[in-house]
């Protein structure tokens, strides 16, 4: 009998798993552990409903190429059931490389490495584990297959990966600005010399795709709360490590040492509730600037944050450093982790990295930027950037 197991999602309703391999490494500590990894990292804080895990997404994003395998092997597309299982396994761990809190923590617990690096450490590991058998998913992975479009799936402007976090942020979040109409950009998909390409008649999804993108990335990625919360876990490290403070291991291993010295069993053994547990034992420390950050998150007593068109100028800082250290009583070079600028940025359509095609009827081939009366213009191609102030209440 053929192996046949259903997960019930919240967003898509039933995921079919019906590969044993990919059953084993769902199975497997290191995937079981993406329950423990926040999908929006601080998110919760402003919309409390964002409480989804990295697990979700990866079988969300699995769920969506298999929906994609399907149509494309529907239009004659010749796709065998080994690199139908490839890109599957790609798609799964794709993200298994994530620490605590996702993106938020990314390059202060592990500094100097990417969560695709570690990801791909992961997947080699995995494919010792399981004697060779995902090797072709690695491949895939690192876009060293043939067959470039099944890349493109996992990583591009249009992949399924963006398709699954736009669409469950959006759920999770209540957010309505980030729906997309996945099922039809599914069905538009074509390949037409080797590449990934949309038909024409997705064109408006595609816009539609492109826009929701940009909403949600400062409506909820880039809030000014989120950008606050997660600005102050990033100092909570960083502070940690300033000053010695211990917590519990691996952790206190991970924060305290080179990232070079960490085994991928500690670097894997660590989620969001050991940091959890160590911001929460460091709200009594001793350091006032580490007890008070730690406070800010457990009780939700965050740093103001306004922004900006223009960069913060140098006299508008030192006025909030001023009444920070007044109304705080702390030094001049303590303030600097409670009052400090930076700089939020995000782009609708990166041309420079790869582009969406558009297959018309007649076999021309345009840029989504280049089709009539395009709406993702040159207006809406560049980065937009935006200024910030974070400082205490």
């Amino acid at each position: 009998m053929r192996f046949k197991k259903i997960i019930n999602d919240p967003v898509y309703g039933f995921i079919t798993i019906d590969d044993e391999l990919i059953n084993e490494i769902i199975a497997h500590p290191y995937y079981q552990r993406l329950r423990r990894i926040s999908q929006m990292a601080m998110a919760q804080l402003v919309y409390p409903g964002a409480v989804h895990s990295r697990l979700h997404h990866s079988l969300g994003a699995y769920h969506l190429m298999r929906s994609a395998l399907q149509e494309l092997i529907n239009k004659g597309v010749e796709i065998t059931s080994e690199e139908q299982q490839a890109a599957k396994i790609a798609i799964l761990l794709h993200d298994i490389g994530h620490g605590p809190f996702s993106h938020a923590l990314e390059h202060v617990l592990a500094e100097n490495l990417h969560h695709e690096e570690l990801s791909l450490l992961l997947m080699n590991k995995l494919n010792r584990d399981f004697d060779g058998k995902l090797q072709m998913a690695l491949d895939v992975f690192t876009n060293q297959y043939p067959k470039k479009f099944l890349h493109q799936l996992i990583s591009g402007q249009l992949d399924v990966d963006r398709m699954d976090y736009l669409t469950r942020d959006s759920f999770f979040t209540g957010v309505n600005e980030g729906v997309i109409g996945y099922d039809r950009i599914l069905k538009m998909l074509t390949v037409y010399n080797g590449e990934l390409m949309i038909e024409e008649k997705g064109i408006y999804s595609i816009e539609k795709f492109l826009v929701s993108r940009r909403l949600m990335y400062w409506q909820v990625y880039l809030h000014k709360t989120v950008l606050s919360a997660e600005q102050m876990l990033q100092k909570i490290i960083k502070r940690a490590k300033f000053i010695g403070a211990k917590c519990q291991e691996p952790l206190n291993k991970i924060i305290h040492q080179n990232s070079s010295a960490i085994t991928m069993e500690e670097f894997c053994s660590i989620d969001d509730y050991d940091v959890m547990m160590a911001i929460k034992n460091w709200c009594g420390h001793d350091d006032k600037v580490l007890a008070l950050l730690c406070n800010g998150i457990i009780n939700r007593k965050l740093l103001k944050i306004k922004y900006s068109n223009i960069p913060i100028t140098e006299s508008e800082l030192l006025t909030f450093k001023k009444k920070t250290i007044s109304h705080l009583n702390v030094s001049e070079e303590d303030v600097n982790w409670l009052v400090y600028t930076g700089e939020a940025s995000s782009s609708t359509y990166n041309i420079e990295n790869e582009h969406i095609k558009i297959l018309f009827k007649n076999g021309n081939i345009k840029d989504i930027t280049e089709v009539d009366n395009a709406l993702i213009n040159e207006n809406m191609r560049g980065t937009v950037k935006k200024h910030y102030i974070c400082y205490p209440e």
